[in-house]
């Protein structure tokens, strides 16, 4: 055993440094994908956010709409002089509240698509 030296074989070093190179590229593969993936779930998120905070906001001014609509056909009522003109009134009023109700939920069920649909 002196001076003897163990040489690895050509062969095996470069069968070594192919796998080295290969397990980089996978490595590499893999990283690129998962920050693609991490991007599009932050776009995704702050897209569902906005969508989150405009809907709130909207549904607090409908619910100011909606009020105003109340106390304003409340007043009205008040004012009426007979039961034929609070039925007439109170019949104008639900059919106004059913229609800005349906335009509401319009408004709402479209943020809702919006934050469903994938982003690019």
């Amino acid at each position: 055993m002196s001076g003897q030296t163990f040489e690895i074989p050509t062969e095996i070093r470069a069968f070594a440094e192919k796998s080295v190179d290969q397990a980089r590229t996978a490595v590499g593969s893999l990283l690129g994908t998962a920050s693609k993936t991490a991007e599009q779930l932050q776009a995704s998120s702050k897209t569902v956010q906005t969508t989150v905070q405009t809907a709130i906001a909207k549904s607090f001014d409908h619910a100011q709409e909606n009020a105003t609509a109340t106390f304003d056909f409340a007043q009205k009522l008040v004012r009426t002089r007979d039961p034929r003109e609070a039925f007439e009134l109170q019949t104008e009023f639900l059919r106004s509240q059913i229609a800005s109700l349906q335009t509401q939920a319009k408004d709402l069920g479209a943020l809702a698509q919006t934050a469903l649909r994938p982003s690019a």
